[in-house]
């Protein structure tokens, strides 16, 4: 099966945008960014460790 790319938008009566359709491959990539962008987030005030210190560490 061969989907377009193109999406698609549900307007109101006036004509403003208010959702728009999008394949679903897209959508989960767009959730998975998301989810990456949660977990930067949540970890810029940790501290850095150096990289000789995280090879000791997986000896």
């Amino acid at each position: 099966m061969k989907t377009i790319k193109k999406h698609q938008y549900i307007i109101d009566t006036k004509g403003k945008k208010n959702a728009v359709i999008l394949p679903l491959d897209e959508y989960e990539k767009l959730l998975e960014d998301l989810h990456d962008l949660r977990i930067i987030a949540e970890r810029k005030n940790e501290k850095n460790i150096d990289f000789d210190t995280i090879k000791s560490r997986l000896k």
